[in-house]
């Protein structure tokens, strides 16, 4: 998988775990390794700009996803995942702490990063959380590809849960 991580946002944060993060997600959702996705870390100034652009909504937001290439999973029977250009994910460090201290099992930035990292990783593969059926597929999903990348890598306690924006 080729992915990049460029953080333009100023905060310190582990890039070589939203990075692996990203890698598990695409790995688990058997997305071509040569396939390519970019991580661009942002400001709350520079996140209010795409939300207000791009959702013509007001102030910054933790996520945002732009698909490519639309690729989606391969299905069971499916030989070979097509390769392509999965797209960017912008992801704001300053709304990612601020969530990570609100939610009722408080955990840091990283972790929010690790969780909106595979969030964002499921918007580009076509995966949205409108409809209730939609949001508990994806969010189940994220549980599940959050939960196994803590696991192997011997992070205890509970993965983060999402945060619905």
């Amino acid at each position: 998988m080729a992915i990049d991580v460029n953080n333009e946002s100023g905060w310190e944060i582990d890039e070589k775990s939203v990075l692996d993060a990203a890698r598990y997600a695409l790995q688990r959702m058997r997305i071509h390794p040569l396939s390519e996705l970019s991580v661009i870390l942002v400001d709350a100034d520079a996140m209010e700009q795409l939300h207000r652009q791009w959702m013509d909504l007001p102030g910054p937001t933790d996520v945002m996803s732009f698909p490519m290439d639309e690729l989606r999973p391969p299905g069971k029977d499916d030989e070979e995942p097509p390769q392509g250009l999965l797209g960017d994910i912008v992801l704001c460090p300053e709304v990612a702490k601020q969530q990570g201290e609100a939610a009722p099992t408080k955990h840091s930035m990283d972790e929010e990063l690790q969780l909106l990292t595979v969030h964002g990783v499921l918007h580009l593969l076509g995966y949205d959380h409108e409809e209730p059926g939609e949001k508990a597929e994806m969010f189940g999903l994220q549980k599940a590809i959050l939960d196994d990348w803590r696991a192997e890598r011997g992070i205890e306690g509970p993965s983060p849960a999402p945060t619905v924006h």
